[in-house]
């Protein structure tokens, strides 16, 4: 069995048959027809692992991720404060995705170093890779958005209330430093991106594996996310860096993630989006429709998440029989 977990695929009907009118999709037209296609409600590529792993939601980030990439948390409550880039547009103040600040790990000390003493009194700052940077918390949090949902929107002000007064505080006095401090002098210098802001986002405990845990039904899950591979060590199955292409032979039932069509889906960049659909229609689908007709693989499931509709997509090697079946385009999985 081989789950694949596909954020950025769904886009309206209209955009969908606008974007892929031109492109040869044979393995995913194929499988769209042969298969039991369904909808589902709008959900985030979190929470849909959440679901396949039989975790609650809202899943937290920090202490999975302190766990995939150091040690286990303990019963510490952790957050993650991830350095990013608020970009003024018409008169909104928009979050960039962190991947485009492309940080180095000196310029990540340096930043860390200087901004600890703002936040010591919540908790300690460590930074777990460039993009990936962690407090452990003194006290409980309260709720803060999910950095996946803001990405490319609009930046809404933290809610007045007690809870949340010291980390407006805070976050104002880190933009101050951030905003004078020597790496984004030489950043803008030399024409790149700025680290004007941290977002916390996905507070609380190492949560507890359930004996109905779903993904207990996989043997490895393959991401670059450091979050989903916390989830792998929690579940006790084996965690890697997504491979280039599907190999039936490298595990007997992978969860993998295919998260390439996310970033441009969400900035509406539709050339590298076709780019990435096209590599995952060679690379992925049409290697597994290959493995279901030769019996190397029983079943195929594919989940896209997504905040318009998310869908489910289930084929079986039995499937493939349903000759009468005929292929089905894209603008299947868009939002009637």
């Amino acid at each position: 069995m081989l789950t694949l977990i596909v954020p950025g695929l769904i886009w309206t009907r209209q955009a969908l048959a606008d974007l892929t009118y031109d492109l040869p999709l044979p393995a995913f037209t194929t499988l769209l027809g042969r298969g039991r296609l369904s909808r589902r409600p709008p959900q985030d590529t979190a929470a849909t692992l959440a679901d396949v792993a039989g975790l609650a939601t809202p899943l937290p980030a920090g202490a999975l991720r302190w766990f995939a990439l150091r040690e286990h948390p303990g019963d510490s409550n952790w957050l993650c404060l991830d350095p990013v880039r608020l970009r003024l547009q018409e008169r909104s103040l928009v979050v960039d995705d962190p991947r485009q600040l492309d940080l180095s790990a000196e310029e990540c000390t340096a930043l860390a170093v200087s901004l600890a003493p703002t936040f010591a009194a919540l908790g300690q700052l460590d930074v777990l890779s460039p993009h990936a940077w962690n407090l452990r918390l003194s006290a409980a949090a309260p709720a803060f958005q999910a950095l996946s949902g803001a990405i490319g929107r609009s930046v809404s002000p933290l809610p007045l209330t007690p809870d949340h007064a010291p980390w407006r505080h805070a976050l104002n006095e880190a933009q101050m430093i951030l905003h004078t401090h020597p790496v984004n002098q030489t950043r803008e210098a030399a024409g790149r991106p700025q680290v004007n802001s941290l977002w916390p986002w996905g507070g609380g405990r190492l949560p507890e594996l359930g004996s109905g845990a779903g993904a207990r039904r996989h043997d490895a899950l393959w991401s670059s996310d450091p979050l989903a591979r916390g989830i792998a060590r929690l579940l006790q199955i084996d965690s890697a860096q997504l491979p280039e292409c599907f190999a039936p032979a490298a595990a007997r039932a992978p969860l993998a993630v295919f998260d390439a069509m996310e970033q441009p889906a969400g900035v509406g960049d539709a050339l590298v989006w076709r780019e990435q659909l096209s590599r995952f229609e060679t690379e992925w689908l049409a290697p597994a429709l290959g493995a279901l007709r030769s019996g190397q693989l029983d079943s195929l499931r594919l989940l896209a998440p997504g905040e318009l509709a998310a869908a489910e997509l289930r084929v079986s090697r039995h499937d493939l029989w349903k000759l009468w079946r005929k292929p089905r385009a894209l603008t299947e999985l868009g939002p009637t």
